[in-house]
Protein backbone atom coordinates (compact mmCIF):
# COMPACT_ATOMS: atom_id res chain seq x y z
CA UNK A 1 0.00 0.00 0.00
CA UNK A 2 2.86 2.38 0.80
CA UNK A 3 4.40 1.71 -2.62
CA UNK A 4 1.06 2.38 -4.32
CA UNK A 5 0.64 5.70 -2.50
CA UNK A 6 4.22 6.66 -3.31
CA UNK A 7 3.70 5.98 -7.04
CA UNK A 8 0.45 7.96 -7.16
CA UNK A 9 2.00 10.97 -5.41
CA UNK A 10 5.08 10.84 -7.67
CA UNK A 11 2.83 10.78 -10.76
CA UNK A 12 1.01 13.87 -9.45
CA UNK A 13 4.36 15.58 -8.86
CA UNK A 14 5.48 15.00 -12.47
CA UNK A 15 2.14 16.11 -13.98
CA UNK A 16 2.01 19.24 -11.79
CA UNK A 17 5.54 20.20 -12.82
CA UNK A 18 4.69 19.79 -16.52
CA UNK A 19 1.62 22.04 -16.21
CA UNK A 20 3.48 24.61 -14.10
CA UNK A 21 5.88 25.63 -16.90
CA UNK A 22 3.21 27.00 -19.32
CA UNK A 23 1.44 28.63 -16.36
CA UNK A 24 4.58 30.61 -15.53
CA UNK A 25 5.00 31.68 -19.18
CA UNK A 26 1.36 32.78 -19.49
CA UNK A 27 1.47 34.69 -16.19
CA UNK A 28 4.57 36.58 -17.35
CA UNK A 29 3.17 37.34 -20.83
CA UNK A 30 -0.33 38.39 -19.76
CA UNK A 31 0.37 40.39 -16.62
CA UNK A 32 -2.79 38.79 -15.18
CA UNK A 33 -2.79 38.69 -11.39
CA UNK A 34 -5.17 35.73 -11.48
CA UNK A 35 -2.80 33.74 -13.69
CA UNK A 36 0.11 34.87 -11.48
CA UNK A 37 -1.81 33.69 -8.43
CA UNK A 38 -2.50 30.38 -10.16
CA UNK A 39 1.19 29.99 -11.07
CA UNK A 40 2.29 30.70 -7.48
CA UNK A 41 -0.37 28.28 -6.24
CA UNK A 42 0.88 25.59 -8.62
CA UNK A 43 4.44 26.10 -7.39
CA UNK A 44 3.20 25.69 -3.82
CA UNK A 45 1.32 22.52 -4.76
CA UNK A 46 4.45 21.07 -6.37
CA UNK A 47 6.41 21.79 -3.17
CA UNK A 48 3.68 20.23 -1.01
CA UNK A 49 3.43 17.17 -3.24
CA UNK A 50 7.23 16.83 -3.16
CA UNK A 51 7.16 16.79 0.67
CA UNK A 52 4.39 14.17 0.58
CA UNK A 53 6.39 12.00 -1.82
CA UNK A 54 9.51 12.26 0.36
CA UNK A 55 7.53 11.20 3.45
CA UNK A 56 5.98 8.20 1.70
CA UNK A 57 9.33 7.21 0.17
CA UNK A 58 10.89 7.33 3.65
CA UNK A 59 8.08 5.20 5.08
CA UNK A 60 8.17 2.64 2.26
CA UNK A 61 11.91 2.17 2.83
CA UNK A 62 11.19 0.91 6.33
CA UNK A 63 12.49 2.18 9.66
CA UNK A 64 10.47 -0.12 11.91
CA UNK A 65 13.56 -1.02 13.94
CA UNK A 66 14.39 2.64 14.59
CA UNK A 67 10.84 3.72 15.48
CA UNK A 68 8.93 1.42 17.82
CA UNK A 69 5.57 3.06 17.06
CA UNK A 70 6.14 3.18 13.30
CA UNK A 71 6.65 6.21 11.08
CA UNK A 72 3.03 7.26 10.74
CA UNK A 73 3.68 10.76 12.09
CA UNK A 74 5.75 11.51 8.99
CA UNK A 75 2.39 11.62 7.22
CA UNK A 76 0.89 14.01 9.78
CA UNK A 77 3.92 16.28 9.59
CA UNK A 78 3.65 16.34 5.80
CA UNK A 79 0.02 17.43 6.04
CA UNK A 80 0.97 20.30 8.35
CA UNK A 81 3.88 21.37 6.11
CA UNK A 82 1.50 21.35 3.14
CA UNK A 83 -0.94 23.64 4.94
CA UNK A 84 1.75 26.02 6.24
CA UNK A 85 3.35 26.45 2.80
CA UNK A 86 -0.09 27.10 1.30
CA UNK A 87 -0.87 29.85 3.82
CA UNK A 88 2.57 31.51 3.65
CA UNK A 89 2.43 31.75 -0.14
CA UNK A 90 -0.79 33.77 0.22
CA UNK A 91 1.22 36.77 1.48
CA UNK A 92 2.88 37.21 -1.92
CA UNK A 93 -0.33 36.44 -3.80
CA UNK A 94 -2.34 38.95 -1.73
CA UNK A 95 0.25 41.68 -2.35
CA UNK A 96 0.13 41.08 -6.12
CA UNK A 97 -3.66 41.17 -6.12
CA UNK A 98 -3.90 44.44 -4.21
CA UNK A 99 -1.32 46.00 -6.56
CA UNK A 100 -3.31 44.88 -9.61
CA UNK A 101 -6.56 46.13 -8.10
CA UNK A 102 -5.03 49.60 -7.70
CA UNK A 103 -3.56 49.50 -11.24
CA UNK A 104 -5.97 47.48 -13.42
CA UNK A 105 -5.33 46.86 -17.13
CA UNK A 106 -6.79 44.71 -19.89
CA UNK A 107 -5.53 41.25 -20.77
CA UNK A 108 -4.30 40.29 -24.25
CA UNK A 109 -6.97 38.29 -26.08
CA UNK A 110 -4.53 35.77 -27.63
CA UNK A 111 -2.91 34.97 -24.28
CA UNK A 112 -6.34 34.72 -22.66
CA UNK A 113 -7.50 32.07 -25.17
CA UNK A 114 -4.34 29.97 -24.66
CA UNK A 115 -4.74 30.29 -20.87
CA UNK A 116 -8.36 29.09 -21.13
CA UNK A 117 -7.28 25.96 -23.02
CA UNK A 118 -4.61 25.19 -20.42
CA UNK A 119 -7.02 25.85 -17.51
CA UNK A 120 -9.68 23.56 -19.01
CA UNK A 121 -7.08 20.80 -19.46
CA UNK A 122 -5.86 21.42 -15.91
CA UNK A 123 -9.39 21.03 -14.51
CA UNK A 124 -9.77 17.64 -16.22
CA UNK A 125 -6.36 16.39 -15.05
CA UNK A 126 -6.79 17.69 -11.46
CA UNK A 127 -10.23 16.04 -11.23
CA UNK A 128 -8.83 12.69 -12.41
CA UNK A 129 -5.94 12.87 -9.92
CA UNK A 130 -8.33 13.93 -7.14
CA UNK A 131 -10.69 11.00 -7.80
CA UNK A 132 -7.72 8.60 -7.95
CA UNK A 133 -6.64 9.66 -4.45
CA UNK A 134 -10.20 9.37 -3.15
CA UNK A 135 -10.23 5.76 -4.38
CA UNK A 136 -6.99 5.02 -2.48
CA UNK A 137 -8.34 6.74 0.66
CA UNK A 138 -11.33 4.36 0.63
CA UNK A 139 -8.95 1.40 0.79
CA UNK A 140 -6.91 2.78 3.69
CA UNK A 141 -6.90 6.04 5.66
CA UNK A 142 -3.73 8.08 5.18
CA UNK A 143 -3.06 11.67 6.39
CA UNK A 144 -0.84 12.29 3.34
CA UNK A 145 -3.53 11.11 0.91
CA UNK A 146 -6.20 13.12 2.78
CA UNK A 147 -4.03 16.26 2.45
CA UNK A 148 -3.54 15.51 -1.25
CA UNK A 149 -7.29 15.04 -1.74
CA UNK A 150 -7.89 18.50 -0.23
CA UNK A 151 -5.07 19.93 -2.32
CA UNK A 152 -6.29 18.58 -5.68
CA UNK A 153 -9.95 19.26 -4.94
CA UNK A 154 -9.09 22.90 -4.23
CA UNK A 155 -6.83 22.89 -7.29
CA UNK A 156 -9.69 21.79 -9.58
CA UNK A 157 -12.09 24.38 -8.08
CA UNK A 158 -9.60 27.26 -8.32
CA UNK A 159 -8.75 26.36 -11.93
CA UNK A 160 -12.48 26.50 -12.68
CA UNK A 161 -12.67 29.96 -11.06
CA UNK A 162 -9.72 31.15 -13.17
CA UNK A 163 -11.33 29.73 -16.33
CA UNK A 164 -14.64 31.47 -15.50
CA UNK A 165 -12.80 34.77 -14.96
CA UNK A 166 -11.00 34.46 -18.31
CA UNK A 167 -14.31 33.70 -20.06
CA UNK A 168 -15.88 36.82 -18.53
CA UNK A 169 -12.93 38.95 -19.66
CA UNK A 170 -13.28 37.58 -23.19
CA UNK A 171 -17.05 38.01 -23.54
CA UNK A 172 -17.72 41.37 -21.85
CA UNK A 173 -15.27 43.57 -23.71
CA UNK A 174 -15.61 47.37 -23.53
CA UNK A 175 -17.28 47.12 -20.11
CA UNK A 176 -16.01 49.47 -17.34
CA UNK A 177 -15.89 46.47 -14.94
CA UNK A 178 -13.75 44.36 -17.28
CA UNK A 179 -10.42 45.46 -15.76
CA UNK A 180 -11.54 44.44 -12.25
CA UNK A 181 -12.59 40.87 -13.06
CA UNK A 182 -8.99 39.66 -12.96
CA UNK A 183 -8.10 40.88 -9.40
CA UNK A 184 -11.53 39.93 -8.00
CA UNK A 185 -11.10 36.37 -9.31
CA UNK A 186 -7.67 36.34 -7.67
CA UNK A 187 -9.25 37.19 -4.30
CA UNK A 188 -11.62 34.24 -4.71
CA UNK A 189 -8.63 31.95 -5.40
CA UNK A 190 -6.91 33.36 -2.29
CA UNK A 191 -9.98 32.58 -0.16
CA UNK A 192 -10.15 29.00 -1.42
CA UNK A 193 -6.42 28.61 -0.92
CA UNK A 194 -6.61 29.90 2.68
CA UNK A 195 -9.52 27.61 3.52
CA UNK A 196 -7.72 24.60 2.06
CA UNK A 197 -4.53 25.36 4.04
CA UNK A 198 -6.48 25.74 7.28
CA UNK A 199 -8.34 22.46 6.78
CA UNK A 200 -5.12 20.59 6.00
CA UNK A 201 -3.40 21.86 9.16
CA UNK A 202 -6.42 21.35 11.43
CA UNK A 203 -6.91 17.75 10.26
CA UNK A 204 -3.23 16.78 10.75
CA UNK A 205 -2.40 18.59 14.00
CA UNK A 206 -4.55 16.58 16.48
CA UNK A 207 -2.90 13.25 15.59
CA UNK A 208 0.57 14.81 15.73
CA UNK A 209 -0.22 15.98 19.29
CA UNK A 210 -1.33 12.47 20.33
CA UNK A 211 -5.02 13.25 20.56
CA UNK A 212 -7.15 10.40 21.91
CA UNK A 213 -9.17 8.20 19.54
CA UNK A 214 -12.61 9.28 18.33
CA UNK A 215 -15.59 9.00 20.65
CA UNK A 216 -17.16 6.15 18.65
CA UNK A 217 -13.98 4.07 19.10
CA UNK A 218 -13.94 4.92 22.81
CA UNK A 219 -17.46 3.46 23.02
CA UNK A 220 -16.15 0.26 21.38
CA UNK A 221 -13.54 0.03 24.17
CA UNK A 222 -16.21 0.55 26.84
CA UNK A 223 -18.49 -2.12 25.32
CA UNK A 224 -15.62 -4.61 25.15
CA UNK A 225 -14.73 -3.99 28.81
CA UNK A 226 -18.40 -4.49 29.71
CA UNK A 227 -18.35 -7.89 28.00
CA UNK A 228 -15.50 -8.98 30.32
CA UNK A 229 -16.82 -7.18 33.43
CA UNK A 230 -16.57 -10.27 35.64
CA UNK A 231 -12.98 -10.98 34.61
CA UNK A 232 -11.33 -8.02 36.37
CA UNK A 233 -11.72 -6.21 39.68
CA UNK A 234 -11.35 -2.55 38.70
CA UNK A 235 -10.75 -0.27 35.72
CA UNK A 236 -7.96 2.30 36.28
CA UNK A 237 -8.00 4.21 33.01
CA UNK A 238 -7.34 4.09 29.27
CA UNK A 239 -4.83 5.94 27.12
CA UNK A 240 -4.94 6.06 23.32
CA UNK A 241 -3.33 7.81 20.40
CA UNK A 242 -3.02 7.63 16.63
CA UNK A 243 0.22 7.41 14.68
CA UNK A 244 -0.59 7.74 11.00
CA UNK A 245 -2.91 4.81 10.23
CA UNK A 246 -2.13 2.95 13.44
CA UNK A 247 -4.04 3.21 16.72
CA UNK A 248 -2.44 2.44 20.07
CA UNK A 249 -4.62 1.68 23.12
CA UNK A 250 -3.42 1.08 26.67
CA UNK A 251 -5.83 -0.31 29.26
CA UNK A 252 -5.08 -0.31 33.00
CA UNK A 253 -6.99 -3.09 34.78
CA UNK A 254 -6.85 -4.50 38.30
CA UNK A 255 -7.27 -8.27 38.70
CA UNK A 256 -7.99 -10.48 41.71
CA UNK A 257 -4.67 -10.98 43.52
CA UNK A 258 -5.53 -14.61 44.24
CA UNK A 259 -5.77 -15.58 40.58
CA UNK A 260 -2.91 -17.35 38.85
CA UNK A 261 -0.97 -15.24 36.36
CA UNK A 262 -1.70 -17.81 33.65
CA UNK A 263 -5.43 -17.30 34.22
CA UNK A 264 -5.02 -13.49 34.18
CA UNK A 265 -3.03 -13.70 30.94
CA UNK A 266 -5.83 -15.64 29.25
CA UNK A 267 -8.25 -12.84 30.13
CA UNK A 268 -5.79 -10.23 28.83
CA UNK A 269 -5.46 -12.09 25.51
CA UNK A 270 -9.26 -12.40 25.22
CA UNK A 271 -9.83 -8.65 25.77
CA UNK A 272 -6.94 -7.77 23.46
CA UNK A 273 -8.19 -10.02 20.62
CA UNK A 274 -11.73 -8.70 21.00
CA UNK A 275 -10.66 -5.04 20.73
CA UNK A 276 -8.21 -5.54 17.89
CA UNK A 277 -10.92 -7.26 15.84
CA UNK A 278 -13.37 -4.42 16.53
CA UNK A 279 -10.86 -1.63 15.80
CA UNK A 280 -8.84 -2.17 12.57
CA UNK A 281 -5.09 -1.41 12.68
CA UNK A 282 -5.16 -1.16 16.48
CA UNK A 283 -2.54 -2.39 18.91
CA UNK A 284 -3.94 -3.03 22.40
CA UNK A 285 -1.79 -3.29 25.52
CA UNK A 286 -3.37 -4.32 28.84
CA UNK A 287 -1.42 -3.53 31.99
CA UNK A 288 -2.36 -5.22 35.30
CA UNK A 289 -2.14 -2.59 38.05
CA UNK A 290 -3.67 -1.46 41.35
CA UNK A 291 -3.88 2.34 40.83
CA UNK A 292 -4.90 4.94 38.27
CA UNK A 293 -2.84 4.64 35.07
CA UNK A 294 -0.54 2.11 36.71
CA UNK A 295 0.27 4.19 39.80
CA UNK A 296 0.15 3.00 43.40
CA UNK A 297 -3.23 2.40 44.96
CA UNK A 298 -4.08 5.15 47.45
Amino acid sequence: MQRLKERVIFKSLIIDTIFWIPSLILAAMSGSVTLSTEAIKKGNEILSTFFAWLALKKMSEGGAHAYDYGMGKFENMTGIVTGIVMILSLVLVFGLTVLKLLNPHMLHEEVTIVAMIIMFTGICVSTILWREKVHIAKMEYSPVIEAQITLFKTKAITEFVVLAALLLVLFIEDNPWEDYIDPVASFIVIGLFLLSGYRTISSSLPDLLDKTIEEELQLVVVRSLADFFDEYEAFHGVKSRKCGNDIFIELFLEFDGNRLMDDVQKTIYAIKDSLEKEIPRSSVTIMPCTGKFGGKKK
